[in-house]
Protein backbone atom coordinates (compact mmCIF):
# COMPACT_ATOMS: atom_id res chain seq x y z
CA UNK A 1 0.00 0.00 0.00
CA UNK A 2 1.22 3.36 -1.09
CA UNK A 3 1.14 6.26 1.68
CA UNK A 4 -0.16 9.54 0.33
CA UNK A 5 2.91 11.34 0.53
CA UNK A 6 4.41 8.48 -1.13
CA UNK A 7 1.59 9.36 -4.45
CA UNK A 8 2.45 13.47 -3.75
CA UNK A 9 6.17 13.23 -4.05
CA UNK A 10 5.87 10.60 -7.02
CA UNK A 11 3.17 13.13 -8.61
CA UNK A 12 5.68 15.82 -8.19
CA UNK A 13 8.56 14.30 -9.25
CA UNK A 14 6.73 13.33 -12.84
CA UNK A 15 5.55 16.63 -13.06
CA UNK A 16 9.46 18.41 -12.73
CA UNK A 17 10.63 15.23 -15.20
CA UNK A 18 7.56 16.74 -17.63
CA UNK A 19 8.61 20.28 -17.44
CA UNK A 20 12.41 19.36 -18.05
CA UNK A 21 11.61 17.52 -20.85
CA UNK A 22 8.90 20.60 -22.11
CA UNK A 23 12.29 23.01 -20.87
CA UNK A 24 14.80 20.83 -23.15
CA UNK A 25 12.58 21.01 -26.35
CA UNK A 26 11.64 25.03 -26.45
CA UNK A 27 15.44 24.91 -26.01
CA UNK A 28 15.78 23.80 -29.84
CA UNK A 29 15.85 26.57 -32.58
CA UNK A 30 15.65 26.90 -36.22
CA UNK A 31 18.39 28.89 -38.23
CA UNK A 32 19.18 29.68 -41.31
CA UNK A 33 21.09 31.58 -43.71
CA UNK A 34 20.14 35.04 -44.14
CA UNK A 35 18.56 34.34 -47.46
CA UNK A 36 15.79 32.21 -45.76
CA UNK A 37 12.86 33.83 -44.52
CA UNK A 38 10.87 32.41 -41.10
CA UNK A 39 9.31 29.18 -41.61
CA UNK A 40 6.82 27.39 -40.25
CA UNK A 41 6.93 23.89 -38.42
CA UNK A 42 5.29 22.01 -40.79
CA UNK A 43 7.70 23.41 -43.58
CA UNK A 44 10.47 22.47 -41.42
CA UNK A 45 9.17 18.97 -40.87
CA UNK A 46 9.13 18.85 -45.35
CA UNK A 47 12.44 20.44 -45.45
CA UNK A 48 14.09 17.66 -43.14
CA UNK A 49 11.94 14.24 -44.99
CA UNK A 50 12.98 15.89 -48.37
CA UNK A 51 9.71 16.77 -49.65
CA UNK A 52 10.56 20.70 -49.62
CA UNK A 53 13.73 21.44 -51.76
CA UNK A 54 12.75 25.21 -52.32
CA UNK A 55 11.61 27.92 -50.25
CA UNK A 56 10.63 31.19 -52.16
CA UNK A 57 12.63 30.53 -55.07
CA UNK A 58 15.96 29.74 -52.65
CA UNK A 59 17.19 26.04 -52.84
CA UNK A 60 17.46 24.67 -49.60
CA UNK A 61 19.73 22.31 -48.02
CA UNK A 62 19.19 21.40 -44.40
CA UNK A 63 21.83 19.59 -41.76
CA UNK A 64 21.56 18.09 -38.64
CA UNK A 65 23.33 17.03 -35.32
CA UNK A 66 25.61 13.97 -35.26
CA UNK A 67 23.21 10.44 -34.04
CA UNK A 68 22.83 9.76 -30.77
CA UNK A 69 23.26 13.80 -30.14
CA UNK A 70 20.24 14.77 -27.58
CA UNK A 71 19.62 18.11 -29.18
CA UNK A 72 18.81 15.44 -32.37
CA UNK A 73 16.57 13.48 -30.36
CA UNK A 74 15.00 16.89 -28.94
CA UNK A 75 14.68 18.15 -32.70
CA UNK A 76 13.52 14.88 -34.58
CA UNK A 77 10.46 14.49 -31.51
CA UNK A 78 8.79 18.00 -31.85
CA UNK A 79 9.49 19.14 -35.09
CA UNK A 80 9.14 15.83 -37.11
CA UNK A 81 7.20 13.95 -34.05
CA UNK A 82 9.71 11.09 -34.60
CA UNK A 83 12.55 9.29 -33.09
CA UNK A 84 15.94 8.00 -34.38
CA UNK A 85 15.25 4.77 -35.83
CA UNK A 86 11.72 5.82 -37.17
CA UNK A 87 13.45 8.70 -39.31
CA UNK A 88 16.72 6.61 -40.06
CA UNK A 89 14.17 4.17 -41.62
CA UNK A 90 12.37 6.86 -43.42
CA UNK A 91 15.28 8.29 -45.20
CA UNK A 92 16.96 4.45 -45.92
CA UNK A 93 13.81 3.88 -47.75
CA UNK A 94 14.31 7.01 -49.65
CA UNK A 95 17.61 6.83 -50.75
CA UNK A 96 17.07 3.04 -52.02
CA UNK A 97 14.08 4.13 -54.11
CA UNK A 98 16.30 7.38 -55.45
CA UNK A 99 14.48 10.23 -53.90
CA UNK A 100 17.61 11.51 -52.06
CA UNK A 101 19.71 11.49 -49.07
CA UNK A 102 19.06 11.98 -45.66
CA UNK A 103 20.90 15.61 -44.24
CA UNK A 104 24.52 15.70 -43.75
CA UNK A 105 25.47 15.55 -39.93
CA UNK A 106 27.45 17.72 -37.77
CA UNK A 107 28.63 16.78 -34.41
CA UNK A 108 28.34 20.72 -32.67
CA UNK A 109 26.37 23.95 -33.10
CA UNK A 110 29.50 25.56 -33.77
CA UNK A 111 29.70 23.29 -37.12
CA UNK A 112 26.12 23.86 -38.10
CA UNK A 113 26.38 27.37 -37.68
CA UNK A 114 29.48 27.77 -39.85
CA UNK A 115 28.18 26.04 -42.35
CA UNK A 116 24.71 27.59 -42.32
CA UNK A 117 25.97 31.07 -41.92
CA UNK A 118 28.20 30.49 -45.07
CA UNK A 119 26.30 28.39 -46.90
CA UNK A 120 22.97 29.86 -48.99
CA UNK A 121 19.49 28.56 -48.67
CA UNK A 122 20.84 26.28 -45.45
CA UNK A 123 19.28 25.46 -42.64
CA UNK A 124 19.89 23.36 -39.25
CA UNK A 125 19.23 23.63 -35.67
CA UNK A 126 20.65 24.39 -32.47
CA UNK A 127 20.19 25.13 -28.68
CA UNK A 128 18.93 28.51 -27.83
CA UNK A 129 21.71 28.99 -25.57
CA UNK A 130 24.09 29.13 -28.60
CA UNK A 131 22.31 31.81 -30.58
CA UNK A 132 24.94 34.69 -31.36
CA UNK A 133 24.14 37.85 -32.51
CA UNK A 134 23.21 38.33 -36.47
CA UNK A 135 21.99 34.51 -36.29
CA UNK A 136 19.06 34.21 -38.88
CA UNK A 137 16.34 32.08 -36.51
CA UNK A 138 14.19 30.86 -38.62
CA UNK A 139 11.45 29.21 -35.70
CA UNK A 140 11.75 29.18 -32.02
Amino acid sequence: MVSRRMRTTLLLLTLVTLLFDLRAADEVVVIGHASIKKLTMTTVARIYTGRVIEVDGVSVTAVNANVGNPLREHFLRIYLGQNEDKYTAYWTVRRYIGKGASPREFGNSNDIINFVTTTPGAIGYIKESDIRPGLNVLLR
